[in-house]
């Protein structure tokens, strides 16, 4: 079974695969990657990142496996591709590896993410702004978050902060004098397990930030909303939340995948 397979099983539900026979479906993925991959990172600029107040999070020690993998289409050329360190299903937040490749099949964008905070927009309104049906919010030119918002979190807010109560991040996709454009809008699937029996299909509405800084490097603001349209092929199981992930570029000669 073929990836294109999977998402048909994770969209429709179909029998699952079992046992040692079923074949791989996490196959022909870039830089060779496949669940259960040994993933390893130069940390220099992550810990270059922590260092000018980022809020990205290091990974961990045995943040070194590939425990799923994720391909998300967008109304875009190339192929958006996610390698979970962490899926974030149980207490952990996710962490993950998010590859671009462009429309001739070259990586050309690395990004180490880790997931800041997860809300559920619980009202209509919420719903409307976090995925561009009010013509406001998700799509700003700018987004801010504030120190009050992080004071629950273990990050060292003097060194993040400093004497600012802000941080101002600055829509990292079209016109930047234009007030406002609509978030891009895409799907994801995500494949749990090798045969591709386990995982979850989403809706997403996905807008990227950035901001600079202080030693001169870029963080980016991930803001998506995410809609659950299955698990592991059950549609009963839906939900929508939106996640706020901090991501760090990282050059491809640092990222080994084995």
């Amino acid at each position: 079974m073929g990836w294109t397979d999977a998402v048909n099983y994770l969209r429709n539900g179909a029998a699952k695969l079992a046992g040692n026979d079923a074949p791989r479906t996490d196959t022909d993925l870039p830089l060779g990657a496949r669940i259960g991959s040994v993933v390893g990172i130069q940390q220099s600029p992550l810990l270059r990142a922590v260092a000018d107040g980022s809020l990205i999070v290091l990974p961990d020690a045995d943040d070194t496996r590939i425990v799923a993998v994720s391909q998300i289409r967008l109304k875009q050329s190339g192929g958006l591709y996610r390698y979970y360190l962490e899926t974030g299903d149980r207490d952990d937040k996710e962490k993950f590896l998010q590859v671009y490749q462009n429309a001739s099949g070259q990586v050309s964008e690395i990004m180490y993410c880790t997931q800041l905070a997860r809300v559920i927009p619980e009202t209509a309104e919420d719903q409307d702004a976090y995925t561009g049906q009010s013509g406001a919010g998700l799509g700003d030119r700018s987004y801010t978050l504030w120190r009050e918002q992080l004071a629950d979190l273990d990050l060292d807010l003097e060194l993040i902060f400093g004497a600012e109560d802000g941080l101002d991040y600055w829509r990292d996709a079209g016109d930047p004098e234009t007030p406002y454009m609509p978030p891009f809008t895409g799907t994801e699937t995500r494949l749990d397990d090798a045969s591709g029996s386990t995982g979850l299909r989403q809706e997403m509405y996905f807008m990227p930030y950035v901001r600079q800084l202080r030693g001169g490097g870029h963080e980016y603001l991930l803001i998506t909303t995410e809609i659950i349209h299955s698990v592991n092929g059950d549609p009963s199981k839906r939900g929508i939340h939106v996640d706020f992930v901090i991501g760090i570029p990282v050059e491809q000669q640092r990222v080994v995948i084995q």
